[in-house]
């Protein structure tokens, strides 16, 4: 019994707040750090001059799906840019499994969202101003 309680005590120790395991956090990172580096080395250029930044991933409990949250710099190009991801997402995910294809078995389907915390700063900024 006392093998048991040991067990599912560290099964909870390992969920954090939101409740993804370590191993979600652990894939999360490397995926965000990866397609970071991806997205650098493919330039302003490739965006239409717009600054794009991971600023997060989410992956599924069971690493098969992965959110990646994107911040785009200025903000009225987003538009435009989340299009170019969605059309690259295919050639993106095939970067990133060349990159993490020893660490993972299944390289996660990617789909990119819109990080708008910059601009709800600033909204709050302009309100405070006034």
């Amino acid at each position: 019994m006392a093998y048991a309680c040991k067990s599912r005590h560290t099964l909870t120790k390992q969920r954090n707040m939101e409740g993804e395991s370590t191993r979600q956090l652990k894939v999360a990172k490397e995926l965000q750090r990866d397609m970071a580096e991806i997205i650098r080395s493919k330039g302003m250029a490739m965006f239409g001059g717009a600054l794009v930044s991971v600023s997060g991933v989410k992956v599924s409990p069971d690493l098969s799906v992965a959110k990646i949250y994107v911040s785009i710099f200025p903000s009225d190009k987003a538009e435009s840019v989340m299009n170019i991801l969605e059309e690259n997402s295919r050639a993106l995910r095939g970067e990133l499994g060349n990159r993490v294809g020893r660490q993972l078995r299944i390289v996660p389907e990617i789909a990119f969202f819109r990080d708008d915390s910059l601009d709800y700063v600033e909204h709050i900024e302009e309100l405070l101003k006034k």
